[in-house]
């Protein structure tokens, strides 16, 4: 073999050379990234003192950190297949899921009203009846009705509203010791978490009707009226009732700007905030 064949010589610039290790000189060497992005080896921390450095994907880990697996190896291992579904970042992909199914489930429900309520009234309190009525009325004004999909008062309110011909929303929520979606809801979501189902509460409704409840029913509207306090939005009636509860007479379409100023017909609403005098 002439010097001009020789793998370890060249006369032109920028064509690699073969080393003694198998690396290439012009390349990234062992530690450049695969079709992954991710590193094939590791790299010398370029301080000079010599640390291992690995990258994987947008990460660099350096020291002790360039011993954590690569994804690849992680992706591969079969004895620890369910790990990954117990971590972070694949949760921050189930909350994502959650969002982009609300978003598309209800992208086109229209008018509509969240009514809030105990998944403990009875069926046969004077609650549930009031409750009855608003799915009802609230469906006569050309609303579509979203409860929490529980029984007690949202069972009521979806029945009320499936009764009236309309639309009945329920967006259950994963519980140890809830009962499921009643047999009322129409269209039906499940979440795992709070904070998507509250979001879907929020976004696609005109206004609220509070039922009497607890700890659930308060925080539901509290988070209505934080975003109104805070400016961050514009859901709920004018006037108070002197109980402390919303006077649901009031005006509640603030998002259609063709209903804008309807109001919802007084009578088993009003009487509903007059429960806790």
């Amino acid at each position: 073999m002439s010097p001009s064949q020789h793998p370890s010589a060249s006369s032109d610039a920028g064509v690699a050379t073969m080393h003694d290790d198998g690396a290439l000189a012009g390349s990234d060497g062992p530690g450049s990234p695969d079709a992954n992005g991710t590193s094939g080896g590791r790299t010398t921390d370029p301080a000079g003192a010599g640390r291992a450095t690995r990258r994987k994907g947008s990460v660099e880990l350096r020291r002790s950190q360039a011993t954590v697996p690569q994804s690849d190896n992680m992706l591969l291992d079969a004895d620890d297949s369910g790990g990954f579904t117990r971590t972070d970042p694949w949760r921050v992909l189930r909350i994502q899921s959650e969002f982009v199914e609300g978003f598309g489930t209800l992208a086109d429900l229209g008018p509509a009203i969240s009514v809030f309520g105990s998944a403990r009234t009875e069926r046969d309190s004077s609650y549930y009846a009031i409750g009855e009525e608003v799915g009802r009325r609230l469906v006569e004004s050309g609303y579509a009705v979203i409860t929490g999909g529980g029984p007690g008062a949202m069972e009521a309110a979806n029945k009320g509203a499936c009764e009236a011909g309309g639309t009945s929303v329920g967006l259950g929520i994963e519980l140890p010791f809830e009962q499921g979606m009643n047999e009322w809801v129409d269209l039906g979501i499940n979440f795992r978490y709070f904070f998507a189902r509250k979001t879907m509460f929020v976004k696609y409704a005109s206004g609220f009707v509070v039922l009497p409840g607890g700890f659930g029913t308060l925080d539901e509207l509290f988070e209505a009226m934080t975003l109104v306090q805070t400016g961050k939005g514009d859901l709920l009636p004018d006037r108070a009732d002197r109980c402390g509860l919303l006077a649901p007479a009031g005006r509640v379409d603030r998002r259609h700007p063709a209903r804008r100023g309807h109001r919802v017909p007084a009578g088993p609403l009003t009487a509903a905030a007059g429960g806790h005098r």
